[in-house]
């Protein structure tokens, strides 16, 4: 899983002189993820055993970042962030090799006003709504099958300005516009997203709606090259064979709605997402191509170090083609200490029908658990041993 964790430490704490004693801090973070993976059926019929899963992560995507803060007085700051994904295994860089491509931004932030940031940023619907679902607490493997939606955040978003607001007795809205910039039109390769979230007591729910362009058409037929054709502000979420075929789409619209209620030991939760790939004259596929995807979860704290949980997802596609996913998956953390802890992921996945190929043909939908990747028969099964410490 992808999502953000909080700083643990700081590194330094200057006092800047003037009249307004204005406070600066600048924080050192991480997180490394890894763990000893099975799949069975990885490469078609084939299995596998390996080390992590690059800088995607299990519970949480490893990471490496830098963040800052200056009190600029009467409830105002200047905040920075710089967030780099990397592959525990190699070393190597995560996020196409980007040096800091989990985040980069700079920004404003207001106690009464809310919080302006711009660069590349997470959208929305990561923020506010990927919270209570299930991958907040297990991760990649209670993902949407391929990650159609972003359940597992696959992507970020570039050049983007994003406002999000206080918290007014547990409700919180956020915006976000990322510009295309190609000259004399304006609408190409841009993003944009809105989300709303409560939150009080128990009770927690969120929604919200992400949309993203491709290439203009009058720029010729996109690269029909698997993962190439999608050009976007946004990064894409073309993780495996379930969607790949659609990544000369014109637009990626996403919308989704999760919630989740605590009861004692308990925690139970679903979410529902449409996800829609459009296309046009330069896309290699038919007709429009929808994913609607239902999940529902259950935790339970069996220990004050020791969570357990089950989550389902089904996912159906419809429209280019139609094909059927049935994700079940099973989840154990053990926290050792405050920053450290083990854990235990297992999932099967089954699919059934017709999915595209990328050149406007079709073939047999294969399984391919959460954003992994990996391209699996008909079925698909994946255990993880992992430890996840943070720092």
């Amino acid at each position: 899983m992808k999502r953000r964790m909080l700083p643990l430490i700081s590194i330094a704490t200057l006092a800047s002189a003037g009249a307004a004693h204005a406070q600066s801090s600048v924080t050192l973070y991480g997180t490394i993820d890894t763990s000893l993976t099975y799949v069975h059926n990885a490469a078609g019929n084939q299995n596998l055993w390996a080390l992590g899963n690059s800088s995607a992560g299990n519970l949480s995507g490893s990471r490496w970042g830098v963040k800052g803060s200056e009190d600029l007085g009467a409830g105002l700051k200047a905040i920075f962030q710089l967030e780099n994904g990397f592959n525990p295994s190699t070393g190597q860089l995560g996020q196409g090799n980007r040096l800091f491509g989990r985040q980069a931004f700079v920004g404003l932030a207001s106690d009464a006003y809310g919080t302006v940031t711009l660069g590349r940023q997470y959208d929305p619907l990561i923020d506010l709504v990927q919270g209570i679902t299930e991958d907040n607490y297990f991760g990649s493997a209670f993902a949407t099958a391929g990650d159609v939606d972003n359940y597992d955040n696959s992507f970020r978003v570039n050049n983007a300005v994003k406002y999000a607001s206080p918290v007014w007795s547990g409700l919180q809205f956020e915006a976000m516009y990322s510009f295309g910039g190609i000259a004399g039109s304006t609408g190409s390769e841009q993003s944009y997203s809105a989300a709303v979230a409560y939150n009080n007591g128990p009770v927690a729910l969120a929604a919200g709606y992400f949309w993203a362009a491709n290439s203009p058409a009058s720029a010729g037929p996109r690269s029909t090259v698997a993962g190439a054709g999608w050009t976007s502000t946004s990064d894409g979420t073309f993780d495996g064979p379930i969607n790949l075929g659609y990544d000369t789409a014109h637009s990626l619209g996403i919308a989704r709605i999760a919630g989740q209620y605590t009861l004692g030991a308990f925690t139970l939760g679903g979410a529902y997402s449409n996800a829609q790939y459009r296309r046009d004259s330069a896309s290699a596929f038919a007709a429009n191509e929808k994913y609607n995807t239902g999940q529902g979860f259950v935790n339970y704290q069996a220990a004050t170090a020791l969570l357990v949980g089950l989550g389902y997802s089904y996912t159906k596609s419809s429209g280019d083609t139609s094909a059927t996913y049935h994700q079940v998956s099973i989840g154990a953390d053990y926290t050792l200490s405050k920053r450290t802890d083990v854990y235990m992921t297992a999932a099967y996945q089954h699919a059934s029908g017709q999915t595209g190929n990328g050149t406007g043909g079709t073939v047999a939908a294969q399984a391919s658990i959460g954003s992994y990747g990996y391209a699996g028969t008909s079925t698909q099964e994946m255990v993880n041993l992992g430890i996840r410490h943070r720092f």
